[in-house]
């Protein structure tokens, strides 16, 4: 056990751990942190209820940021791909709603940035990744396989490599995979991403059997996987807060003692409400078949790297009830879910590239933490939503503890 020194002449309280097994270095954080009390402090606010298009947001599926601060949002509702200024004023579109080259049909969340500077956008609904030059021209296009839409972001690495992900169905179940395109758009090796064997379904049949409808039970502890910037595949663990990240030939282990979130009675029936009813959708009768919802939330429940490699591990926090006047009533005689009552903030634990604990980032109210915002350097654009539910593009400065004034 050790407890850091100084970092640029500041003291800091990070305590570690550090041990080696095998080719496997663990660094286990056991309190403190180098950034201490961080905030994010909000500089730039993008949006308005009503107003020019450049202005208005509808459904904000993705936003990247460039080397120069550029910001890109992909709005789905158009579709249009903008952008801004770092101050947040309005550049230019990049591509039309439409099918010919340069157009966008039904785009999701894949938008990218490579190093040189150009613009990705991945469009299942023309079935290609679609590469813009950062003055908006049309550069070309890459083919890609299936035209089903995803939340997985486009993950790029230092030499500019690009990871599209596929899922295909096998013998076995659904299955995962990462195929990585060249800077000439042609697919080249793929990285297969390991099931997640222990992980209990809950699952529907229709009376034909024509249908079949899974989910997880809520609260469950995964094995989140994401992509380093040397294109390696990160795993973790949220049960034990375990996080391996290949190195050479070895690897990094990050852990940190933290302390479970309980899941509270309230919650767990909201969640367990809204499951029977989905699940009902598909075999009328159904009833619970897997095990019970845990009264624990796991440690985290995402991974995800910055554009300097630090890793941000989106933890799960306490919920709190959504005021009544934030929920939108079911239409009278519809067979909408039940409406969801407890919303959890969104915080963040964030590592240095050697596992050092920069610290924890609690966010305001309304942030959302998908789309993924887009970190560089202290700067973070992400998506914010007031009490009326409008969107805007809020652009923050990270300012750790020792820097406050």
């Amino acid at each position: 056990m050790g407890v850091s020194g100084e970092a640029g002449g500041l003291p800091i309280a990070w305590q570690v751990a550090r041990d080696t097994i095998g080719d496997t270095i663990v660094v286990r954080t056991l309190g403190g942190s180098v950034w201490g009390d961080a905030q994010l402090i909000e500089e730039v606010r993008v949006g308005q209820f009503d107003g020019p298009e450049e202005l208005t947001f509808g459904d904000i599926a993705a936003i990247a940021m460039g080397l120069d601060g550029t910001v890109y949002v992909l709005d789905r509702q158009g579709p249009s791909l903008r952008a801004y200024s770092p101050a947040g004023e309005y550049l230019r579109d990049l591509g039309r709603a439409g099918e010919g080259p340069g157009e966008l049909k039904q785009p999701d969340s894949g938008l990218a940035i490579l190093p040189d500077g150009r613009v990705l956008v991945r469009d299942p609904g023309n079935a290609r990744i679609t590469v813009f030059h950062p003055d908006g021209a049309y550069d070309t296009e890459w083919r890609i396989r299936g035209s089903s839409s995803t939340s997985t972001p486009l993950y790029v690495d230092r030499e500019g490599g690009v990871y599209q992900q596929l899922f295909e169905f096998g013998d076995d179940g659904l299955r995962f995979s990462l195929v990585r395109y060249g800077l000439d758009g042609q697919p080249g090796d793929t990285l297969v991403i390991p099931p997640s064997d222990d992980l209990p379904q809950l699952t529907a049949l229709s009376s034909d059997g024509g249908s079949r409808s899974s989910t997880t039970v809520p609260f469950w502890p995964r094995r989140p996987t994401t992509l380093s910037l040397d294109g390696d595949l990160v795993m973790g663990h949220s049960g034990t807060y375990s996080i391996d990240i290949p190195q050479g030939d070895g690897v990094l282990r990050i852990q940190r003692a933290y302390e479970p979130v309980p899941v509270l009675p309230d919650e767990q029936a909201n969640w367990r409400e809204r499951t029977t009813h989905n699940m009902r959708r598909t075999q009328p009768g159904w009833d619970w078949d897997g095990p019970p919802i845990p009264d624990k939330k796991p440690a985290f429940r995402d991974l995800r790297f910055d554009s300097d490699g630090r890793l941000w591990v989106q933890l799960y926090s306490e919920a709190e009830p959504i005021p009544q006047d934030e929920i939108e009533p079911a239409e009278p005689g519809s067979n909408e879910a039940p409406p969801r009552r407890w919303r959890e903030p969104v915080r963040f634990d964030v590592f240095d590239v050697d596992g050092t604990y920069l610290g924890v980032l609690d966010t305001p109210r309304g942030f959302r933490a998908s789309p993924q915002p887009a970190v560089r350097g202290n700067v973070m654009w992400a998506v914010v939503r007031d009490q009326l539910d409008v969107p805007y593009l809020v652009r923050f400065r990270i300012v750790p503890e020792p820097d406050r004034p």
